[in-house]
Protein backbone atom coordinates (compact mmCIF):
# COMPACT_ATOMS: atom_id res chain seq x y z
CA UNK A 1 0.00 0.00 0.00
CA UNK A 2 1.57 3.15 -1.42
CA UNK A 3 1.60 5.88 1.28
CA UNK A 4 -0.03 9.80 0.54
CA UNK A 5 2.37 12.62 1.58
CA UNK A 6 -0.38 15.37 0.95
CA UNK A 7 -2.09 18.65 2.34
CA UNK A 8 -4.45 17.63 5.31
CA UNK A 9 -7.97 18.64 4.91
CA UNK A 10 -8.25 18.93 8.49
CA UNK A 11 -7.01 21.70 10.93
CA UNK A 12 -4.43 20.72 13.85
CA UNK A 13 -7.51 21.22 16.36
CA UNK A 14 -9.62 18.81 14.48
CA UNK A 15 -11.81 21.26 12.49
CA UNK A 16 -12.30 20.77 8.17
CA UNK A 17 -10.44 23.29 5.99
CA UNK A 18 -13.17 24.62 3.77
CA UNK A 19 -10.53 26.24 1.42
CA UNK A 20 -8.02 26.23 -0.16
CA UNK A 21 -7.61 22.84 -0.49
CA UNK A 22 -11.77 21.69 -0.77
CA UNK A 23 -11.70 20.73 -4.26
CA UNK A 24 -8.41 19.90 -4.71
CA UNK A 25 -7.27 15.78 -5.03
CA UNK A 26 -4.32 13.71 -4.52
CA UNK A 27 -1.45 13.97 -7.07
CA UNK A 28 0.90 11.26 -7.89
CA UNK A 29 4.11 13.12 -7.21
CA UNK A 30 2.46 12.97 -3.38
CA UNK A 31 2.06 9.10 -3.53
CA UNK A 32 5.23 7.48 -2.40
CA UNK A 33 6.46 3.75 -2.97
CA UNK A 34 7.06 1.60 -0.08
CA UNK A 35 10.00 1.12 2.39
CA UNK A 36 12.22 -0.64 0.22
CA UNK A 37 15.19 -2.59 2.77
CA UNK A 38 18.47 -3.62 1.42
CA UNK A 39 19.01 -7.51 3.04
CA UNK A 40 22.02 -9.50 3.18
CA UNK A 41 21.65 -12.11 0.48
CA UNK A 42 23.24 -13.76 -1.58
CA UNK A 43 23.72 -11.54 -5.14
CA UNK A 44 23.70 -7.85 -5.37
CA UNK A 45 20.71 -7.12 -6.36
CA UNK A 46 18.99 -3.58 -7.26
CA UNK A 47 15.87 -1.50 -7.96
CA UNK A 48 15.26 1.64 -9.81
CA UNK A 49 12.22 3.64 -9.02
CA UNK A 50 11.01 6.71 -10.66
CA UNK A 51 11.49 9.88 -8.84
CA UNK A 52 9.69 13.76 -9.97
CA UNK A 53 10.24 14.69 -13.70
CA UNK A 54 11.01 11.46 -14.65
CA UNK A 55 14.56 11.04 -13.12
CA UNK A 56 15.49 7.62 -11.50
CA UNK A 57 17.62 6.88 -8.34
CA UNK A 58 18.29 3.07 -7.34
CA UNK A 59 17.76 1.31 -4.55
CA UNK A 60 19.47 -1.48 -3.13
CA UNK A 61 17.18 -4.60 -2.92
CA UNK A 62 19.82 -7.30 -1.66
CA UNK A 63 23.42 -6.61 -0.68
CA UNK A 64 26.59 -9.45 -0.77
CA UNK A 65 29.25 -7.31 -1.70
CA UNK A 66 30.30 -4.00 0.38
CA UNK A 67 33.00 -0.87 -0.96
CA UNK A 68 35.51 -1.01 2.48
CA UNK A 69 37.38 2.06 2.41
CA UNK A 70 40.46 2.21 4.17
CA UNK A 71 42.64 5.20 5.84
CA UNK A 72 45.06 4.66 3.49
CA UNK A 73 42.65 5.69 0.87
CA UNK A 74 42.55 2.27 -1.10
CA UNK A 75 39.04 0.50 -1.54
CA UNK A 76 38.53 -2.67 -1.86
CA UNK A 77 35.08 -5.20 -1.94
CA UNK A 78 34.19 -7.53 0.45
CA UNK A 79 31.93 -10.10 1.16
CA UNK A 80 28.85 -8.98 3.98
CA UNK A 81 28.17 -12.20 6.02
CA UNK A 82 25.87 -10.71 8.55
CA UNK A 83 24.87 -7.72 10.44
CA UNK A 84 26.13 -7.50 14.07
CA UNK A 85 24.24 -4.10 15.24
CA UNK A 86 22.05 -1.64 13.85
CA UNK A 87 21.27 1.84 16.33
CA UNK A 88 18.49 2.50 14.01
CA UNK A 89 16.08 -0.99 14.65
CA UNK A 90 16.94 -3.41 16.91
CA UNK A 91 14.69 -6.34 14.81
CA UNK A 92 17.10 -5.40 11.52
CA UNK A 93 19.79 -6.99 13.24
CA UNK A 94 17.52 -10.04 13.51
CA UNK A 95 16.31 -9.73 10.18
CA UNK A 96 20.00 -8.88 8.45
CA UNK A 97 18.83 -5.25 6.84
CA UNK A 98 21.62 -2.81 6.50
CA UNK A 99 20.53 0.78 6.82
CA UNK A 100 23.58 3.46 7.54
CA UNK A 101 25.38 3.37 10.44
CA UNK A 102 24.69 -0.56 10.91
CA UNK A 103 28.02 -2.57 11.45
CA UNK A 104 28.09 -5.49 9.25
CA UNK A 105 30.65 -8.80 9.10
CA UNK A 106 32.54 -8.72 6.33
CA UNK A 107 35.83 -11.15 4.92
CA UNK A 108 38.23 -8.03 6.71
CA UNK A 109 36.16 -7.83 10.14
CA UNK A 110 33.81 -5.18 11.42
CA UNK A 111 32.69 -2.09 8.91
CA UNK A 112 30.14 0.10 9.70
CA UNK A 113 28.21 1.34 6.67
CA UNK A 114 27.83 4.71 5.59
CA UNK A 115 26.45 4.75 2.78
CA UNK A 116 22.67 5.21 2.36
CA UNK A 117 21.78 1.98 0.49
CA UNK A 118 18.20 3.00 -0.16
CA UNK A 119 19.32 5.75 -1.83
CA UNK A 120 22.76 5.53 -3.28
CA UNK A 121 22.07 2.03 -4.76
CA UNK A 122 25.38 0.46 -3.14
CA UNK A 123 26.65 0.05 0.08
CA UNK A 124 29.93 1.43 1.03
CA UNK A 125 31.19 1.45 4.37
CA UNK A 126 34.97 1.99 6.57
CA UNK A 127 36.79 -0.71 8.80
CA UNK A 128 36.73 -0.46 12.02
CA UNK A 129 39.55 -0.55 13.99
CA UNK A 130 39.69 -2.89 16.76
Amino acid sequence: MAKWHGISRRKATGGRLKRPNRYRGKRRTEISSETQYAFVGSEDASKKYRKNAGSQTVRVTSAHTVNVHSKDGKTTRSIISNVIENSANLNFVRRNIVTKGAIIQTDLGKVKVTSRPGMDGVVSGVLIEE
